[in-house]
């Protein structure tokens, strides 16, 4: 698979990765063997980038992971994790001690003695312009509990103060079809700054893989059903923040798009991850697999041709004339 530098780590990795919030259990039950063979047949395809958090599962996602490096310890893979959701979303907990805490909990969940990269996880826009955040995740680094730090943002506002305020070497935003507006300022300002973007939600929670009508449900478990309007946290991690049947309805017609303008026999999930990972600047896009055979199928989105001009026209158009008024000012 293609591998793409990451920010200023000098790390190469896949520019299909693999998200893991679903073997944390909120996108409906995932038992153990079912989670290993996600990971087993990601890496075995290709893959070599793992992005996962603390409270996926309460650090059940970070041990599975753990698990996995522990059985393959050939494995070249570079393993991203978050911090911050676990306490009151207020500056006043991010400091340094709360950072020291967080990593060494991560690290013995992942099996391991320095993490590879830790972002910051979707924390009080002051956090990301906060001289004294700055500090602490430099002090990390010298400790050696970690080798490098990134930021996992819910704006395009909120980017573009950590690029210039934190430095870090990523940058973690939701990009996808129904989420355009980062590609106005976030990827130019972070290929100006030496900064990876990877790309999350990169199938509107799963809408634009053209699967769902208006009266589709999902487990109680699964935020899908219990974040619908960003009753758990913010409601743009949830079909990207577009209304259900908006979505829905947007979706069949991206389906019908891929089908008419895109590679032959790829599904509109595999369109909807291709898009992404030619989006000028994009490091690596994180879908997520709640069986092995979806995450062979994410990574062989990667081997897609280049999407043509006149599909590229017609999404753009689509967003324009259906999402763009839902999401667009918000994020």
């Amino acid at each position: 698979m293609e591998e793409r530098t990451l920010g200023g780590t000098g790390r190469q990795v896949s520019v299909v990765g693999l998200g893991t919030w679903q073997l944390g259990t909120e996108w409906g039950e995932v038992d153990e063997s079912q989670a290993m063979g996600v990971l087993a047949a990601a890496v075995d395809s290709g893959v070599t980038f793992l992005d996962t958090a603390d409270v996926y599962g309460d650090g059940r996602s970070e041990q599975l992971i753990g698990a996995f490096l522990g059985q393959n310890p050939g494995a070249d893979l570079t393993v991203a994790t978050k911090m911050g959701r676990r306490v009151e979303q207020v500056p006043e907990s991010y400091r340094l001690e709360a950072f020291r805490a967080w990593t060494d909990r991560s690290r013995a969940n992942l099996g391991v003695d320095r993490l590879d990269l830790v972002q910051l996880h979707c924390p009080p826009s002051a956090v990301l312009t906060s001289p004294e955040v700055s500090d602490a995740l430099e002090t990390l680094v010298a400790e050696e509990r970690i080798a490098a730090y990134g930021v996992s943002v819910e704006t395009c506002d909120q980017a573009l103060d950590a690029i210039e305020s934190l430095h870090p070497v990523s940058v973690q935003i939701v990009l996808n079809a129904f989420r355009r507006k980062p590609l106005e300022q976030v990827l130019p300002a972070a290929a100006e700054a030496g900064v990876g973007i990877i790309a999350r939600v990169p199938v509107a929670s799963g809408l634009l893989a053209g699967r769902y009508t208006r009266e589709s449900t999902f487990a109680e478990t699964d935020h899908r059903t219990y974040n619908r309007h960003g009753e758990s946290f913010d409601i743009g991690e949830t079909f990207s923040g577009v209304d259900f049947a908006t979505g829905v309805d947007a979706a069949a017609a991206f389906t019908e798009m891929a089908a008419e303008l895109g590679p032959a026999g790829a599904t509109p999930a595999q369109v909807a991850l291709r898009w992404v990972v030619q989006q000028e600047g994009v490091t690596t896009v994180i879908p997520g697999a709640r069986s092995a055979e979806q995450a062979r199928a994410n990574a062989a989105a990667a081997e897609l041709p280049e999407l043509g001009e006149e599909l590229l026209v017609a999404v753009e158009r689509l967003y324009d004339e259906r999402i763009r008024e839902q999401v667009h000012a918000r994020w």
